[in-house]
């Protein structure tokens, strides 16, 4: 009878020891299958981090060319200015010693004549530098180059097009 009873302890414990067997065995195979969706997850939240820095970085980039391209635009001094060419290649210039190792970085800009009055003091026309960037930003993490790279997908950027106005100074003419 003894033996009996030491059988059925045993059988219990054999029973409730499948069952935890079977339980981590559940646990490894919801891991398994969460993981990967948390790791996406966790990868588009950093390229959206990339992606915001890239495109910080190519509004700078921009300010600073249209800054220097109303400069060369405007008149100096005496003389009427560089107009839009030579702005242009001064940007181009410029673009080349920011970014050496991207050739693929593009800048262009033209003057518009402002719509609006002329100014009330002076009496001349206010003009802008119209400057705009196209920067391919590259998507360095797995998973989501797939859902956010422009076409062809296996390059891996995505095109940012940025354009800003810059305001052309005049001298004050009398």
């Amino acid at each position: 009878m003894q033996k009996r009873a030491f059988s059925a302890a045993a059988l219990r414990c054999a029973r409730k020891g499948l069952l935890r067997l079977k339980k981590a065995g559940q646990v490894t195979i919801e891991l398994l299958l969460v993981l990967p969706v948390f790791m996406l997850l966790l990868f588009f939240i950093m390229e959206m981090g990339n992606m915001g820095f890239q495109t910080i970085l190519a509004h700078h980039c921009a300010y600073e060319l249209a800054r220097i391209g109303s400069l060369v635009a405007g008149p100096n001094g005496a003389q009427s200015g560089g107009g839009d060419g030579l702005a242009n290649m001064k940007m181009k210039n410029v673009l080349a010693k920011m970014f050496p190792t991207s050739p693929e970085v593009s800048v262009e800009g033209y003057s518009h004549d402002n719509p609006i009055p002329p100014d009330p003091q002076s009496g001349q026309q206010s003009r802008d530098w119209i400057v705009t960037l196209n920067y391919p930003a590259k998507l360095i993490f797995p998973g989501s180059s797939t859902f956010l790279s422009d076409n062809p997908k296996s390059k891996r950027t995505k095109m940012i097009k940025v354009m800003v106005r810059m305001p052309i100074e005049q001298p004050y003419r009398r």
